[in-house]
């Protein structure tokens, strides 16, 4: 599998989704509780980025392993918080939801968060293999 985003370009993805998770609720035209739930994100997707040990986190005491599967299942979790939430009807902020959650999976997908393209690695070493 090919893995394209590295540590700092992932760093920088994620700041800017906090922006897009502070903004999006008045960019898309939504307020209330899905708009509560934006900030409560935003906030903690900046706490999970600035505690990862990767170049652009501050505190740096969370692997950038563990730090990609936390984003996956929130990625995962935002597709389906819209129904799980009850606010589906809601156009604008259901389909805010699903495609910020289908764009974090997608940059799940595409983040070495082994280190592998940093190494100039594109397969992991026979020992990380085992």
């Amino acid at each position: 599998m090919h893995r394209s985003i590295g540590a700092i370009a992932h760093g920088i993805i994620d700041y800017t989704l906090v922006i897009f998770l502070i903004l999006g609720p008045s960019l898309a035209g939504f307020r209330g509780r899905q708009a509560t739930i934006c900030y409560v994100l935003a906030a903690l997707h900046l706490a999970l980025t600035l505690i990862t040990r990767f170049p652009l986190g501050a505190v740096k005491v969370l692997r950038l392993s563990l730090h990609g599967a936390i984003e996956l299942i929130v990625g995962l979790l935002m597709i389906v918080l819209p129904w799980l939430a009850s606010f589906s009807a809601g156009i604008r902020s259901r389909n805010f939801f699903v495609a910020i959650g289908l764009l974090i999976v997608v940059i799940w997908y595409l983040t070495d968060y082994r280190g592998l393209r940093a190494a100039g690695r594109a397969t992991p070493p026979a020992s990380a293999a085992r």
